[in-house]
């Protein structure tokens, strides 16, 4: 599964799945950008790859903001002459009651969480398909979403919907892009231990319930996502793209086998 050779950029990679994966696409061989709106997290990033003898950037970037992500680009290619890899990591959720959602609230959710991915996916995926002219292999596009691509949680509206189209730009694009060689998928992880979930995790009675949906019976760790992106980044994955891979403990099989279980009791 080696990504000698490779550049990768990282959004979002200051922490959580998007820190762990830039450790594991340096371990396999990647030249890494951390990008990331947190300077300190992400050159710390940057400061914890070094020390283990591997090449890696920080680069301020706001992936809702077009003129950042063709920063990013520009830099990248100044930084390391090429772009193989895309792993879109960043994200925010909103955690209250739809009423009470306001137009901001949600704006502000669709343009990092969905804006930012298509941004990202253009600019990276242009770059790509020029680098074909100079007989570089075609790149591959990896989104971070979550199991909120199929499932709906009503305190959660904006990021619900955010997910169900990053759902449907992963499709679209990977057909788009497809002629060009390029793959493109996405992950839908489910409660893993990130500095969102540690609150949860903190809370026994939250803890409890998060995990009477997970079959697994634990959390997930931010390594483990970062070896599913690994995969989807290699060659191993050739002949893999437009779709979403969830990493989430068995939380959906658990969650169909409910909804089953309450309609054949409604029956």
């Amino acid at each position: 599964m080696s990504l000698n050779g490779k550049v990768a950029i990282i959004t979002g990679g200051a922490l959580g799945i998007g820190r762990a994966s830039a450790h594991r696409f340096a371990q396999e061989g990647a030249k890494t950008i951390i990008a990331d709106i947190d300077e300190e997290g992400g050159q710390a990033v940057v400061s914890e790859i070094k020390t283990k003898g591997f090449e890696a950037e920080y680069i301020h970037c706001n992936v809702s903001e077009k003129l950042d992500v063709h920063n990013l680009v520009a830099a990248t290619l100044e930084a390391y002459g090429q772009i193989d890899i895309l792993l879109n990591s960043v994200a925010i959720r909103d955690d209250k009651p739809f009423m009470s959602l306001s137009e901001d609230e949600f704006s502000t959710i669709i343009d990092i969480n969905l804006k930012g991915a298509f941004l990202l996916g253009k600019a990276v995926a242009k770059q790509m398909i020029k680098q074909q002219e100079k007989d570089l292999p075609p790149g591959t596009i990896i989104f971070i979403s979550s199991i909120h691509t199929v499932l709906a949680e009503p305190n959660a509206v904006a990021f619900t919907v955010a997910n169900g189209g990053l759902g449907q730009l992963t499709k679209a694009m990977s057909q788009a892009l497809a002629p060009h060689g390029i793959r493109v998928n996405a992950i839908g992880p489910s409660n893993v231990m990130t500095p969102q979930l540690s609150k949860i995790e903190k809370n026994d009675k939250k803890k409890k319930k998060a995990l009477e949906f997970t079959p697994i019976g634990r959390f997930g760790n931010p390594s483990e996502i970062a070896s599913v992106a690994a995969f989807l980044a290699s060659e191993d994955a050739s002949y893999i793209t437009g779709q979403t891979i969830y990493a989430d403990g068995g939380a959906l099989s658990m969650r169909r086998a409910v909804s089953d279980k309450d309609e054949a009791e409604e029956k």
